[in-house]
């Protein structure tokens, strides 16, 4: 598989940001959340009460915030305003800017925000009117292939830096759960040519990954099983598992239903590697997965999260972190055992 020569971060961050400016209107203007937490410090959880918010969501937006230095995390885990944020957005200061977010607060994205807050259920995928979210819209053909288009550019330039990433000396086979397109299971396999691999995904993509697998000329070393990974049979000859840019489009509870799957019916010896964009264990940066997670989470089931929360989930299932290396445009590969 090629390697870019130049690097397009900043092409791909302002895709994966286009949703942090909405997510901060909601929090200035229809919350004003900084000018309620200048009058005492609150835990996320007192806040959901509060304000009648949900969790998920909540969670996505604070850590925006953390991330711009606008709150600050004690260590018993209350929220409070930072100077920067008592200086500008909170009523009475001689600096308050909230009507400046005021002038943008009726975007119809920011709507779709202050949704799935109030709500908890994410918003329709940007130009998919007619469909619920991102999970129904890939049932559909249309959708299905632009999305996969689109994530299968991603990945070309993700695939090789995980491949150089992870030791894939000694394994047999790979499953990719979730693989989409099949983008990340070919940079692997073609990376290690003792190496072969099978693509888990349901319908229509699972059509798609066949025809990019055949397009590559790998139709002999990576199959494609047509099943939903939730409540399929996993096969259990694979001893490395992948999942890559997966996690984070799920809740908490199906995060770790799918790792306990992985472990269950991981080969002797195996190994899980889990590919995506990783928040700090604070949940309080960088920057882009904070700005990245506003984006997942107001239209998947899921949002980004920490390498501490996935080693605890892990953990759980009797795995231990080995691991941790950058890939590509602020992604990283844990590998556990």
């Amino acid at each position: 598989m090629l390697r870019p020569t130049t690097d397009p971060s900043a092409l791909y961050r302002y895709r994966d940001t286009l949703t942090a400016a909405d997510v901060l209107t909601v929090a200035i203007h229809h919350l004003d959340l900084f000018t309620r937490l200048a009058a005492g410090p609150a835990t996320r959880d007192e806040l959901c009460a509060e304000l009648a918010i949900h969790r998920r969501p909540t969670e996505a937006m604070l850590s925006l915030a953390l991330a711009n230095g606008l709150l600050s995390r004690g260590t018993d885990g209350r929220l409070a305003t930072t100077p920067l944020a008592e200086e500008f957005l909170v009523a009475g200061s001689p600096f308050d800017m909230r009507a400046y977010y005021a002038s943008v607060a009726d975007k119809p994205g920011v709507a779709d925000f202050l949704r799935v807050l109030r709500s908890g259920r994410p918003a329709a995928w940007p130009g998919e009117e007619a469909e619920a979210d991102w999970h129904a819209a890939m049932q559909t053909e249309a959708f299905a292939e632009a999305f996969t288009a689109a994530m299968d550019c991603r990945g070309r330039v993700l695939a090789p830096a995980l491949a150089a990433a992870v030791d894939l000396a000694g394994h047999e086979h790979l499953l990719d759960i979730g693989g989409g397109s099949g983008v990340y299971a070919i940079g692997c396999v073609e990376a290690d040519e003792a190496l072969t691999a099978t693509i888990l995904e349901a319908p229509p993509v699972d059509r798609i990954a066949e025809r990019t697998v055949a397009a590559a000329g790998l139709t002999g070393r990576i199959a494609v099983e047509t099943i939903d990974m939730f409540t399929g049979d996993w096969p259990g000859d694979a001893d490395l598992h992948l999942f890559s840019n997966v996690l984070h489009d799920w809740d908490e509870p199906e995060c770790l239903a799918l790792l306990s799957k992985s472990s269950r019916s991981l080969a002797p010896g195996g190994r899980i590697v889990v590919h995506d964009m990783f928040l700090d264990d604070r949940r309080d940066g960088p920057l882009w997965a904070a700005e990245y997670s506003a984006l997942l989470v107001t239209v998947t089931q899921g949002r980004l999260y920490s390498v501490g929360e996935v080693t605890a989930w892990l953990a759980a299932c009797g795995r231990q972190l080995q691991s941790v290396t950058p890939t590509a445009m602020g992604r990283s590969v844990l590998v556990a055992s």
